[in-house]
């Protein structure tokens, strides 16, 4: 599901893309529960319900759990529909 490119074109001052629409990608959400977080090893935005907080270089970090490579094959399966016959 590749998102549809956008052309981009910024003003002569630099600052704005005028085609580009404002705001984030990520919506507010409506309970803390249902926020996302970006992982701190992968990178990737997640609900927090499916991360876990580690320590990493001295500081708690937000991270996928159980590990970044186990989420990504549990969410890919949850997706997958059965086959109809």
């Amino acid at each position: 599901m590749a998102k549809a490119d956008t052309k981009t074109k910024i003003v002569a001052d630099g600052l704005r893309y005028k085609s580009k629409v404002s705001g984030s990608p990520f919506t507010a959400a409506t309970s803390f529960g249902a926020a996302t977080m970006s992982c701190f090893l992968c990178g990737k935005h997640r609900a927090r319900s499916q991360m876990i907080s580690k320590k990493i270089l001295g500081k708690s970090q937000a991270v996928c759990s159980p590990t970044c490579k186990a989420l990504d094959l549990a969410l890919e399966e949850a997706n997958k529909k059965p086959a109809s016959d």
